[in-house]
């Protein structure tokens, strides 16, 4: 008996032991040193496009004292148990077609000096460093980035910024709804009795709502600068865990997250934003902010 509880005593001590092996805490080390010591930081990243959009907050605050570049990795594969065949990308973190309608966003930023497909360019910090950690990604993955770099800002503050509005969608409800994470215990029927709905995303996401809200319109972006512009404009966002939710919430506009209990990768951050898991929530939330 004393045997088996010695092993038993050893074996939680190894439990306890750091899951961080010293390539990982090497690399953590270089960017802690790398922001400490350089005027200028050569960020890389690869996708996905929501992904990208998360790590601006660190970049925009490292930006107020070093001259930042982002250099993304175009059609890096996912690993076999990552492929999602009901992704837009399919087996890609990211397209070059997708990098192209990015682009136009990351520039309109003044805070990135420049933006640009990774050709070999030196990089200081690998941005989807955080794949290679042992954390759980079910934290709030805007926040991956300060954990790898050791940098917080105020996530209640925008980090998408001086992006004009499209006056044609002024005070409309925008919708951007992927046909993938949805809460099949929401319906949005009730949204019927509102007029100005706009749907942004892909045409067979607008034909799946559209059979909840007839009354709904669409409308296709040439890029995701446009995307921004509209969703600015707008009285009220709604989205779930997908990329027209992350600019919503990079621009800080009023916005609701559909969100599932088993997955609650994304929470907002600031003011006039609100993720529901139910009905009720979700109806009240709508009237609180259209009476705003």
């Amino acid at each position: 008996k004393m045997f088996f509880f010695l092993e038993k005593l050893k074996n939680k001590k190894k439990e306890k032991i750091s899951q961080l092996d010293s390539r990982i805490i090497k690399y953590i080390e270089t960017i802690s040193d790398k922001i400490n010591n350089l005027s200028k930081i050569n960020f890389s990243h690869s996708g996905h496009l929501g992904d990208l959009i998360n790590s601006l907050p660190v970049i925009k605050e490292l930006s107020k004292k070093k001259n930042c570049n982002l250099f993304i990795n175009i059609n890096k594969r996912l690993t076999e148990k990552d492929i999602d065949i009901s992704h837009p990308t399919k087996e890609f973190y990211l397209t070059k077609d997708s990098f192209l309608k990015l682009k136009p966003l990351l520039e309109s930023q003044d805070y990135i000096k420049e933006v640009n497909i990774f050709e070999n360019q030196e990089i200081d910090i690998k941005l989807d460093f955080f794949r290679e950690l042992p954390m759980n990604l079910n934290i709030d993955s805007v926040r991956w980035y300060s954990h790898i770099c050791g940098i917080n800002p105020n996530l209640n503050n925008p980090y998408l910024v001086n992006i004009k509005k499209n006056n044609t969608f002024q005070n409309k409800i925008i919708i951007m709804r992927s046909l993938r994470r949805q809460n099949k215990d929401i319906s949005f029927r009730f949204l019927q009795k509102f007029e100005d709905i706009v749907f942004t995303g892909l045409l067979s996401e607008y034909e799946d709502l559209r059979k909840q809200i007839p009354n709904m319109k669409f409308y296709d972006c040439d890029n995701f600068l446009e995307l921004a512009e509209i969703i600015k404009s707008c009285k009220l966002f709604i989205g779930n865990l997908s990329f027209g939710y992350t600019i919503a919430e990079a621009l800080k506009v009023p916005r609701l997250l559909e969100s599932k209990l088993n997955f609650p990768l994304v929470y907002p951050n600031g003011l006039n934003a609100y993720e529901f898991y139910f009905q009720c929530h979700f109806e009240k939330y709508v009237k609180e902010i259209l009476n705003s």
